[in-house]
């Protein structure tokens, strides 16, 4: 293994940014990584739409093969994620500065997170922020019984079914996926920002491949690493798209047809073009900042005018129950909840390993400044508590209107299960429901945009060679076919096909995932005793 010094610059690796690029009709690609990701997503999109029925039962059965042999591999992986970077926080290593000892932030606090928190799961939370603790509460995990039974509730089974299901829905939601995400935001940084390595998913295996990462080793990450994004984030622009026209009529009248989605999505990803041709801070930012208020707005509402009192204390309730909870949900031996392990719980793993290079990608190129420590507790602890704070409001909400004053409208989407109306029919109770229905609806479609635009931007630099200057018909380029594989997929075999897309790409990338962590280890330790040494 060669391992870079902590001052080694771009010329010590000869891996300057594009330096194997190749011009074509004004484009500046990667050899082979653009050619071999385009032309297989090609493919997949024209053989998915011949032979759609064949296309969504192999799509179907790969999910549930993936999900229950290799449930190990995702629980174990995730786990170590967390302890991973919870070790770092309080290490030595904590210190270190992502760009050099003199190294300033690019952006400020607020809109650093803003645009972390947009790519990093703004759908999922709009999608299963009402759903998800209503669904567990029907279905508990860890073996416990179900508090409805033949349509009655089971008095003495609630309070148990309520904490369990609030638990769950915070440790899909907590420090795990954003630990997949730390790992590779800061393996990332530290290599481009500190060792002078392009900004591309095999400069963070350097430590441990050295100049390979130029050659085949360094093409096959980066175009798994295509590949996992795109599925990934077809996946939540599935559920997006599947939200928003839920609304659209649900409000409107508007058909929920599978033509009105392809015209959704299309739109949407008309509009994330226009972002994308605007750039970083003038696009991207700017529409991560508007959401972020616009949610922040919704929050305050549903605490203002919902059971007020039951959301404050149950934040800290809700806390400390993900805490106690913790052992047991990331144990996977002798589990007596399949169901929930591998229909969620595996799920989610996947989802966010897949999702991990275009996040993981979009972070570290934000990050340039943090240091080690304030970038984990930025990016690990503090969304973990904002999404805490938005499950109990949202799902907490939900719980009281069934438990407390018998409205059963979530509960209903629940048990007919059309999950792409809970967040309405937790709204409707409230005040001003058409209003903030609306205000559902455009904070899916902006967090549609933002996830399209800053994904377009994240590939575009993975097949330019870690070039982050690339001509924007590139970028063009990748934000249509994220529309298109959406599209596909939703028509080949709906949010079923999805899921099973952002598993299959993200089964492979797990082992990556470990990788990259031992060599995180390995590059801040030479940028540790670099440090200790002046």
């Amino acid at each position: 293994m060669s391992t870079p010094s902590a001052d080694a610059g771009i010329d010590d690796h000869g891996l300057e940014p594009g330096q194997d690029n190749v011009q074509i009709l004004g484009l500046d690609i990667h050899n082979p990584v653009f050619f071999i990701s385009a032309l297989t997503i090609i493919v997949f999109v024209a053989l998915t739409l011949i032979f759609g029925e064949q296309a969504a039962a192999v799509l179907g059965g790969l999910r549930v093969w993936l999900t229950d042999t290799f449930d190990w591999l995702f629980m174990l992986s995730a786990n170590l994620f967390v302890l991973f970077c919870l070790v770092l926080v309080v290490s030595p290593f904590g210190k270190v500065r992502l760009g050099g000892p003199d190294a300033l932030p690019d952006f400020s606090y607020p809109g650093w997170f803003a645009m972390l928190f947009a790519a990093g799961m703004g759908i999922g939370l709009m999608f299963f922020g009402v759903l998800e603790p209503m669904y567990h509460f029907n279905n508990p995990p860890l073996g416990i019984a179900p508090p409805v039974v033949d349509g009655a509730l089971v008095a003495e089974r609630v309070q148990a079914a309520r904490d369990a299901g609030m638990a769950a829905t915070i440790y899909h939601w907590g420090l795990h996926p954003w630990a997949i995400y730390a790992v590779v935001a800061l393996s990332l940084a530290l290599a481009s920002y500190n060792k002078g390595l392009p900004l591309s998913i095999r400069s963070a295996f350097y430590p441990i491949f050295g100049e390979r990462v130029r050659g085949w080793t360094g093409h096959v990450i980066d175009t798994m690493a295509v590949f996992a994004t795109l599925f990934g984030l077809a996946t939540s622009l599935g559920f997006g798209a599947s939200q928003a026209l839920a609304g659209l009529n649900d409000l409107y009248g508007v058909p929920d047809t599978d033509l009105a989605k392809v015209i959704l999505i299309a739109g949407i990803t008309a509009v994330a073009l226009l972002s994308v041709v605007a750039g970083l801070d003038a696009g991207v930012k700017r529409l991560s900042e508007l959401n972020m208020v616009l949610a922040v707005l919704l929050l305050v509402f549903v605490i203002a005018l919902g059971p007020t009192l039951a959301i404050f204390t149950g934040f800290f309730e809700n806390t400390w129950l993900y805490v106690k909870s913790l052992p047991a949900l990331s144990n996977w031996v002798g589990r007596e909840d399949d169901a929930f392990m591998h229909g969620w719980t595996t799920f989610y793993w996947a989802w966010w390993i897949s999702w991990s290079p275009f996040v993981g990608m979009f972070i570290a190129r934000v990050s340039r400044g943090r240091t080690v420590r304030e970038f984990i507790t930025c990016v690990l602890i503090i969304p973990t508590l904002v999404s805490i704070l938005w499950m109990t409001t949202f799902g907490g909400t939900a719980l009281d209107q069934f438990l407390t004053a018998g409205y059963a409208g979530v509960q209903q989407t629940v048990v007919d299960y059309v999950p792409e109306l809970s967040l309405f029919r937790m709204l409707q109770p409230l005040p001003l429901a058409g209003i903030t229905s609306l205000i559902g609806i455009v904070l899916v479609i902006v967090f549609f945009v933002t996830s399209s635009d800053s994904g377009s931007l994240v590939i575009d630099t993975i097949t330019a060679g870690g070039k982050v200057d690339a001509p924007v018909r590139q970028r063009v380029f990748w934000a249509i076919f994220e529309g298109l594989v959406a599209i596909v997929l939703l028509l080949g075999g709906g949010l079923a096909a999805l899921q099973a897309g952002a598993i299959a790409t993200g089964f492979p990338f797990a082992l990556l995932l470990l990788l990259m962590m031992y060599a995180t280890w390995m590059g801040l330790r030479s940028e540790h005793r670099a440090l200790t040494a002046t």
